[in-house]
């Protein structure tokens, strides 16, 4: 739930029998906060009534186990399919705006198209205001999970953001939290 309610996903794949809180709550509490990503259930129940009762708390699949590993990413790339087709968005906080359709930073009367990692990082940073995210997640959700790169390289990243910041005089900062990770903060609050 915690990561759920902290982050955006293309898709959410849920056990039925979790520990602590089953899938089937997780479900229908991501749908009555109005989170529609797209989920896959699993589970060994293969009855056709378990199977109604995940369908109709919102599951947009259903796999029994077992199952092989072929079929499982098929339905995954068939979630992935059924999305709603991108929207241009801007985000906003302080006195930045981020059009994600475009890349353009905009601050006042001062803006700047970013470079893909940067325009990722900022995108993640202020999709998750408040929260603070650490480095190794900027790697996970940038780079990706079977990614060589080093943890270095988000550092950089951050580095090149900041004085895009700076140069566009905006009052939001990215905060690093020693040992954590990083946020956004708006210097006028």
């Amino acid at each position: 739930m915690d990561y759920l309610e902290n982050g955006s996903y293309d898709a959410v794949v849920l056990d039925v029998m979790m520990p602590q809180v089953d899938g089937l709550t997780v479900l229908r509490r991501m749908r009555a906060a109005g989170d529609h990503t797209p989920t896959l259930l699993l589970t060994a129940k293969a009855d056709i009534d378990d199977r109604v009762a995940g369908l109709d708390a919102g599951a947009d699949d259903y796999l029994p186990k077992p199952f092989s590993s072929q079929e499982f990413l098929a339905r995954v790339r068939a979630l992935l399919r059924r999305r709603p087709s991108y929207v241009q968005e801007q985000l906003s906080f302080g006195d930045l705006t981020l059009d994600t359709g475009s890349c353009l930073l905009t601050c006042g009367s001062h803006s700047m198209r970013l470079g893909g990692k940067e325009f990722q990082i900022l995108e993640l940073l202020l999709r998750n205001t408040g929260v603070i995210l650490s480095a190794a997640t900027f790697l996970e959700r940038i780079w990706g999970f079977d990614s060589d790169t080093e943890i270095n390289v988000v550092w950089v990243h951050i580095a090149y953001l900041r004085k895009h910041l700076a140069a566009l005089h905006s009052r939001v900062t990215i905060q690093s939290i020693r040992g954590v990770g990083y946020t956004l903060e708006d210097g006028s609050c």
